[in-house]
């Protein structure tokens, strides 16, 4: 994606005899401090295809999230879906480390798979 904006722009660029950026960046980064803003993030993360395509995703889990290896869903009991037991990949991601995303984010509720995050609430 990013390969093909670069393309647009130097051709609108080029078209309009000008210079510089021609699409805003869209990269937002901030540091997350407390609980709620960590289990804000996930559910956004991982439930953010249902706020997108929620006829798709309504009783799946977004297939191409983490979400398979989340062990904090509220239906599961803050285990691994069921769909993983037996699978013997490993996960994409390395496992939390800092007390925010291990234990801290579970003080404010699990996540529910049926859980539509909230616009802008991070």
């Amino acid at each position: 994606m990013q390969g093909l904006l670069i393309r647009l722009a130097r051709a609108l660029n080029r078209l309009w005899g000008r210079c510089g950026r021609v699409f805003a960046d869209r990269y937002h980064g901030r540091i997350l401090r407390t609980p709620r803003e960590v289990r804000s993030a996930l559910c956004y993360v991982l439930n953010n295809a249902r706020r997108h395509a929620a006829r798709l995703y309504r009783a799946l889990l977004d297939p191409f999230s983490t979400g398979f290896w989340f062990d904090g869903w509220k239906e599961t009991g803050g285990r691994m879906p069921q769909a993983l037991a037996g699978r013997e990949e490993e996960p994409p991601l390395p496992r939390a480390r800092t007390w925010l995303l291990t234990v801290g984010w579970r003080r404010r509720g699990l996540v529910g798979m049926e859980e539509v995050p909230a616009a802008g609430k991070i």
